[in-house]
């Protein structure tokens, strides 16, 4: 009995012991990760430390860097050089870095997302910097910021609210406006740079002002103006809104604005110039013709070129030589194309009447239906804007009006305008090969050996292509009358379909998209990811528990797609960023539910996940 007590005495002790060693083991790691360590006279900060460290301080300089970054290692001796010129400082001014692909949460928190990124930080307040990256100009800013009387300057950008938008946008010739929401990803990201650029554009004669609505609390004004996502931005001039499809960081929003604050339309005096403008264009012209700049006509014309001045150049002229050689009378608006563009199965001007009555839409419907020619040249860039309407055929050979090279690239658009003109309800192009060398891959077709290769891309994001042979007019027009009989088959660019697909989350592949994500029987909830993406390998561990949670859960899916790698073959599904997350109730397929929370943790997934099951399962008992 009393050997029995000390063996049980012995092991509680050990016990003890051991759950005395793990909590010191514990404590040590803890303080471990607190510490503050110094590498080449730079701090390193991180996760545990940098806001402790950083609350007390006046001014800290700080680097947001990844090791893997070419830039950053190219930095690294200047950034020590900085925190030695800084050390002497009177005070000193602490230099610190910190690793953004291990400090995600305080990388997330200050969205770091390029390298390498530093900020000063001002009393706990982050000061963007982003002059050129050399001792001098770095240390200068510092300095600056640390000065007792230096304060953040106030915000260049105008905050609007019910009570002032209406009085701001209407006396602003020329306005833009963001309507974002403070919990949005995409807002915070656009928040430094368009402050920025409202801060420059705002220093210009004349100024053009810059203003922001929080479309959460101002849910009138979004609804007003059709705001359904964010950040929305449009342009107001004199009240008047027009969609905004610019750029998003710093210098493209100012540069975008500043050739937006311009007048619509050039003023074309000469013919010289109209004859320079048809040898040498590659998109479509717009020409106005006009008695003087007073006429209501004009007026309406602006306010046209206005409205699609960011997808067409517009011309207006006075000049009545310019009237002659175009032969079009004043009062009328005309669309042509280029001379490389013109054929004999299509008018060379599009006409248009402008009359007191006529409506500014009409014209814009004018424009926009003349807008391509029969066959024109698909580029990378005019795709998004000219070559967005499918189905579209495309003819892919080396194309170049050089002119050595024209008759050649003439004589193979020649056997495609045969085709086009006896389909009116299909888009054709011709496009440079080597432009879309790696188009041409996922087709299947770059080492086809033909000089001449050719696709389709129809309205649901399927592709189809040509069998490789040689390229003539009946040849192109049998595969267009295959695709309009259905008799084609898709290409699909897909990563091997899994051999195991028993994890707790599925793994889809562009082959097995609509057998998985498209079963009528299951809900599934789907991650759109690239490999690549940050965001997404944060979000990894966070999904993967989630598809342990609804494992057992019958008719639900948890699953995942590599966006980079495989087509998807369904329109609706198509993302733009990563992660992108979607939920295909069984019972409305194409209509999938976007997942818009700004929290991507296994409690707000879950929330979405039941929510829209709920409301899954109800529809279906109806």
């Amino acid at each position: 009995m009393e050997t029995k007590t000390f063996w049980s005495r012995l092991f509680f002790a050990l016990t003890l012991l051991l759950l005395v060693s793990c909590e010191d083991d514990n404590q040590e790691t803890s303080l471990n990760e607190t510490e503050i360590k110094e590498e080449n006279g730079v701090l390193v900060l991180n996760d545990a430390n940098f806001n402790t460290f950083i609350a007390d301080k006046d001014t800290v300089l700080v680097e947001f860097y990844a090791p893997w970054c070419g830039h950053c290692k190219q930095f690294a001796p200047e950034y020590e050089s900085i925190a030695e010129t800084l050390k002497k400082n009177d005070p000193p001014i602490p230099v610190a870095k910190v690793d953004a692909t291990e400090a995600t949460k305080i990388a997330d928190k200050y969205d770091i997302s390029g390298y390498p990124t530093i900020k000063i930080f001002k009393k706990s307040q982050p000061v963007d910097y982003d002059g050129s990256r050399t001792e001098k100009a770095i240390v200068a800013k510092v300095k600056e910021v640390s000065d007792p009387n230096w304060t953040i300057p106030p915000e260049a950008t105008i905050v609007l609210t019910e009570a002032n938008f209406d009085d701001t946008v209407e006396a602003a010739d020329i306005i833009l406006v963001e309507f974002y929401a403070p919990w949005c990803g995409h807002c915070k990201k656009l928040a430094p740079e368009y402050e920025k650029a409202a801060q420059d554009l705002s220093k210009r004669t004349p100024s053009i002002p810059l203003a922001k609505v929080d479309a959460t609390t101002e849910a009138e004004l979004a609804k007003r103006y059709n705001v359904s996502g964010y950040p929305t931005l449009k342009i107001f001039r004199k009240g008047k809104p027009y969609d905004y499809n610019g750029p998003r960081e710093k210098y493209g929003i100012i540069d975008f604005m500043i050739e937006q604050a311009g007048p619509p339309s050039t003023l074309v005096q000469t013919v010289k110039q109209v004859q320079e403008y048809l040898r040498d264009g590659s998109d479509a012209i717009v020409f106005g013709i006009f008695i003087g700049s007073q006429e209501k006509k004009f007026q309406l014309y602006q306010d046209a070129a206005n409205a699609l001045r960011e997808d067409f150049k517009f011309y207006h002229t006075f000049s009545s030589d310019v009237a002659s050689f175009l032969k079009v009378q004043t009062g009328h608006l005309v669309v042509m194309h280029p001379d490389r563009f013109q054929s004999k199965y299509e008018p060379k001007k599009h006409l248009f009447e402008i009359k007191d009555s006529t409506s500014e839409q009409e014209l814009e419907e004018h424009v926009i239906k003349h807008s391509l020619p029969l066959v024109g040249q698909r580029t990378k860039v005019n795709e998004a804007k000219r070559y967005n309407k499918r189905p579209l055929a495309i003819v892919y050979y080396t194309v170049d009006f050089s002119f050595d090279h024209r008759t050649a690239t003439q004589y193979w658009r020649s056997k495609v305008l045969d085709v086009a003109k006896d389909f009116p309800e299909y888009t054709f192009c011709i496009a440079n090969e080597d432009d879309y060398a790696s188009e041409l891959k996922d087709l299947g077709l770059d080492e086809s050996g033909e000089e001449v290769n050719v696709a389709i891309l129809d309205s649901n994001g399927k592709k189809y292509a040509k069998e490789p042979e040689e390229f003539d007019s009946d040849s192109l027009r049998e595969f267009v009358m295959n695709f309009k009989k259905g008799k084609l088959t898709p290409v699909l660019k897909s990563q091997p379909v899994p051999k195991n697909n028993k994890g707790v989350v599925k793994v889809v592949v562009g082959k097995t998209f609509e057998e998985i994500v498209m079963d009528k029987n299951s809900d599934v909830l789907i991650e759109f990811y690239a490999p690549w993406c940050g965001h997404c390998k944060s979000l990894e561990p966070v999904y993967n528990d989630l598809g342990k949670k609804y494992r057992s859960v019958p008719n639900l899916i948890i699953a995942k797609i590599d966006a980079t790698a495989n087509d998807i073959p369904i329109d609706k599904y198509k993302v733009q960023g990563f992660p992108t997350i979607f939920f295909a109730p069984k019972n409305r397929k194409h209509n999938p539910i976007k997942f818009e929370g700004h929290e991507r943790d296994l409690e707000s997934l879950s929330k979405f996940v039941e929510e829209h099951r709920a409301k899954s399962k109800t529809k279906e008992e109806l």
